[in-house]
């Protein structure tokens, strides 16, 4: 496990690009400049020692030597000794909708980056809770285990997208029955599963069978609705931009719906809420207002307790390279000059 110190020291990168400009101007201004006071021969005879290619390499050590010196101030530690700790919370699982419907942009940016944008707000909120994800479309897919580590957990939300399933469709009870797998403390008592998804079923008949399943098995299911009910077509799009709309076997362009019926029915039948995903920060203030009244059950978890500095390693590796820099002359190195590889010497 890693942890930066002063992460802010990263902004430094960005001179990197701006020093290598400079330094490229530079050449052709001198290349320019000694041009207009002798010809590249009479140069040649006037500094037969000077290397084309020694600046070129300084200016890599220099880069090398401040990239690890940014490193260095930025202070990696890494985690050297892992401990048992007792925690309080609930287990939660997050399914989310990676159907088609979910690029429909009746909400901004579309459906499918509000759905993440919330269960990340949700997951900002938690202290001590264990989490998990799923995706699903026509099937449903284990995207996360139930875990501590919210970091993964937002790395993994971030990479879902709507190519990530093959069948397509939208299939609720899938999610709801792989995510009764997921609880695997049997003396949890608050199982949690969140629905985020535009409530488009194509497996309603399916889906209460799935509802009688949780209900049996203690999980408390909320949902909540991304899209709007006047509903909006489902572009289709190369490189950024709308080709064409979603059309059915007809030709037609298929407008897709938010379907709150169906998603008010299955959290009103497992004891959950519906809500209104629209607003992210009044729909992350009702889930945490759910979540702050429920039982904690304590459970153990690892994490690092000790983490030792790195820095120095960074910054005796930038001052080599900085050295190098200072060190290493503009002239060219005898013994390269001695094996004369291209015949660039005549003999005397």
């Amino acid at each position: 496990m890693i942890q930066f110190d002063e992460k802010i020291y990263f902004y430094l990168l960005a001179i990197i690009p701006v020093i290598v400009l400079v330094f490229f101007f530079l050449q052709i201004w001198k290349s320019r400049t000694q041009k207009a006071f002798a010809s590249p021969r009479l140069l040649k005879k006037i500094a037969p020692d000077k290397s084309r290619n020694k600046s070129g390499l300084k200016l890599i050590f220099f880069v090398l030597g401040l990239v690890f010196l940014i490193v260095g101030l930025v202070n990696p530690k890494i985690g050297t000794k892992l401990e048992t700790v007792k925690r309080e919370g609930v287990d939660i699982v997050f399914a989310v909708d990676v159907s088609k419907s979910m690029l429909a942009e009746d909400i901004a940016p579309n459906r499918l980056d509000k759905a993440k944008r919330l269960v990340s707000e949700i997951i900002n909120q938690l202290a001590s809770d264990r989490i998990g994800i799923i995706a699903y479309a026509g099937q449903a897919y284990p995207q996360l285990p139930i875990t501590t580590d919210y970091g993964a957990a937002k790395m993994f939300l971030q990479s879902m997208n709507t190519d990530m399933l093959s069948s397509q469709g939208t299939a609720i009870d899938a999610a709801i029955d792989l995510a009764s797998t997921y609880y695997n403390d049997e003396e949890q008592t608050n199982r949690v599963l969140f629905i985020i998804s535009d409530g488009e079923d194509h497996s309603e008949n399916a889906t209460f069978g799935a509802v009688e399943n949780a209900i049996q098995n203690g999980i408390r299911v909320y949902t909540i609705g991304v899209g709007k009910a006047k509903g909006a077509p489902i572009p289709i799009k190369r490189n950024g931009v709308i080709e064409t709309l979603k059309k059915d076997r007809q030709g037609e362009v298929v407008i897709t719906r938010l379907n709150e019926p169906i998603l008010s029915q299955i959290a009103n039948d497992c004891n959950g809420l519906y809500i209104d995903g629209s607003n992210t920060n009044e729909a992350v203030e009702v889930i945490k207002e759910q979540l702050e009244q429920m039982d904690k059950k304590e459970f153990e978890a690892k994490q690092f307790a000790e983490y030792k500095d790195q820095f120095q390693w960074f910054l005796a590796i930038a001052l080599f390279f900085l050295f190098l820099d200072i060190f290493l002359l503009d002239r060219k190195t005898k013994w390269l000059k001695k094996l004369n590889l291209f015949n660039e010497y005549e003999d005397a």
